[in-house]
């Protein structure tokens, strides 16, 4: 018994990123959502462009407005989080809130995420078939951490 749970234990984590961005669900959950933005942060934490990539629909739209990044297809995305190539310094993305309409299939995170450097933002994202279509931030660079970021508004 041990030795098969360990077998689907490997086979799962190899494939996890299909696993956790599953393409076949016409209507996303919240829970979905949560997984699939989740995904996505682990995917930069660990410097596996591959598995946020995937998250993301073959014709998939990444933007921060107005076209300061525009980035369409999944192709193009899985280049701009690195390629085969785990960045340095590693990316660190981490959500603070997220929220999803089932009804529309439209969900928004806020989040903090580092690299070269530090910025606070907020991302709109509009999911198809469990994946995300679009994905649209704004975001500001910042040297304070989220607690100070938010001050007397945070929640």
């Amino acid at each position: 018994m041990h030795r098969v749970a360990t077998v689907l234990l490997v086979t799962l984590t190899a494939l996890g990123y299909q696993v956790l961005c599953p393409n076949s669900k016409e209507q996303a959950s919240t829970q979905d959502f949560v997984l699939l933005m989740e995904t996505v942060a682990d995917g930069w934490n660990e410097g596996n462009a591959r598995r946020a990539a995937n998250c993301f629909t073959e014709d998939a739209v990444y933007m921060e407005p107005p076209d300061r990044q525009f980035y369409k297809g999944r192709q193009a995305i899985y280049d701009f989080f690195g390629g085969p190539t785990k960045p340095s310094p590693p990316m660190h993305m981490k959500w603070h809130h997220l929220a999803f309409s089932e009804q529309e299939q439209i969900g928004y995170g806020e989040y903090t995420f580092q690299m070269n450097q530090r910025y606070h933002g907020v991302v709109t994202v509009l999911v198809q078939n469990g994946k995300i279509a679009k994905w649209r931030e704004y975001q500001y660079k910042s040297d304070i951490d989220w607690e100070a970021f938010t001050g007397k508004s945070r929640f």
